[in-house]
C-alpha cells in the first residue's frame, strides 16, 4: 500500500489535510491531536470526546478551541452517536438545534456515518484507534465522514457510503475522493480468529483475494484496518488514484494521539472533521 501522507505539521493541535486543497477552495478536512488542551482524562490534552469520563466543562473548552481554529462555530457541528455499526445518516441544516456539540445525548442516534450537501455544516466524529474515512464528490458538493472500527470495517461502512451516494444521490463512485485517516496500524493491532473470520467473509463477498492481515501466532493476526477499508472502497468503484491513506498510527504516535488499545481504554478522543464553509474566510 502506497502512502501519500495527507496530515502534515504534526506539532499542531489540529491537522488539516492539504491533499484536497485543489478540489474546493472552501473545503476543510482534518484530524485533531491531543496537543494543547485542558482535559483531565490525560492532563492538559485536547480530548474532544464527551463520553469518556472527562469534565464536560473542560471538553467543551477544548471543543470551543477547535471550533475557533476551524472557523466553524459549535452550532454548525453535526456529531454521531457512533455505536460501532454501519448506519449512515444524511443531515441538513437544523436551526437552533444542538447536534452533539455540547451534549453526547444530542448526537445523531445510531449512526457511524454522516453526509451532507449543505455548506456551513461540519461533520465531526470521535476516535481513539478506529479508522476515520473522509468522502468528497466535488461535482455535487457532497461530503461525508465515517467511523470504521473493526465492526464498521467488516460491515463495509465505506463501501456503503459510496453505494448510498450512487443509489440515492446519483453520484458515480468514479467521481468520489476518499481519505483514510490516522488509525491504529497493523504494527499495533492484533485480532483473533473471530475478527479474522468476519474480515474473510466480507473479502470473499467482494471477491478480494489479498487479505490485509498476517498470522503472528496460532489464532493471532496483525490486521491492517486501513488496507481493509481501501480494498473495500476500490471494490465499491472508487478509483485507486482517488484514495489517499495516512501512514500515521495512533498507537505508535504516543506524543500525538490518544489510543484506546495502548492506553488500556482510559483515554480521550481525537476528532475527524469535514465541512465546506459558506464563505471564503479571506473575504
Amino acid at each position: 500500500m502506497a502512502f501519500t501522507e495527507p496530515f502534515l505539521h504534526k506539532e499542531k493541535p489540529i491537522l488539516i489535510t492539504e491533499s484536497w486543497t485543489s478540489l474546493h477552495p472552501r473545503l476543510i478536512a482534518g484530524f485533531s491531536t491531543k496537543l494543547e488542551g485542558e482535559s483531565r482524562v490525560q492532563k492538559n490534552t485536547l480530548n474532544l470526546g464527551l463520553h469518556v469520563g472527562d469534565s464536560t466543562e473542560l471538553v467543551l473548552k477544548n471543543r470551543e478551541k477547535a471550533a475557533a481554529l476551524l472557523g466553524f462555530s459549535g452550532d454548525s457541528w453535526v456529531c454521531a452517536e457512533q455505536v460501532h455499526d454501519h448506519h449512515i445518516q444524511k443531515v441538513g441544516q437544523r436551526k437552533n438545534q444542538d447536534l452533539g456539540f455540547t451534549s453526547y445525548d444530542h448526537a445523531i442516534k445510531g449512526a457511524d456515518g454522516l453526509y451532507t450537501d449543505q455548506e456551513g455544516l461540519l461533520l465531526a466524529l470521535c476516535y481513539a484507534d478506529c479508522v476515520p474515512l473522509y468522502f468528497f464528490a466535488g461535482d455535487r458538493n457532497m461530503i461525508g465522514a465515517a467511523h470504521a472500527g473493526w465492526k464498521g470495517s467488516v460491515g463495509n461502512i465505506g463501501g456503503k457510503m459510496v453505494d448510498i451516494w450512487r443509489e440515492e444521490e446519483n453520484i458515480s463512485p468514479e467521481t468520489v475522493f476518499v481519505i483514510i485517516g490516522p488509525s491504529i496500524g497493523s504494527c499495533c493491532y492484533e485480532v483473533d480468529d473471530y475478527v479474522k473470520s468476519k474480515a474473510d467473509s466480507v473479502l470473499f463477498d467482494k471477491k478480494i483475494t489479498n487479505p490485509p492481515y498476517l498470522e503472528k501466532d496460532s489464532g493471532k493476526y496483525a490486521l491492517d484496518l486501513k488496507e481493509l477499508n481501501r480494498q473495500l472502497l476500490i471494490a465499491s468503484g472508487v478509483k485507486k488514484e482517488h484514495i489517499i491513506t495516512s501512514s500515521l498510527c495512533t498507537s505508535c504516535e504516543d506524543n500525538l494521539f490518544f489510543s484506546h488499545r495502548r492506553d488500556n481504554g482510559h483515554t480521550g478522543r481525537m476528532m475527524s472533521f469535514i465541512g465546506i464553509s459558506k464563505e471564503d474566510k479571506e473575504n
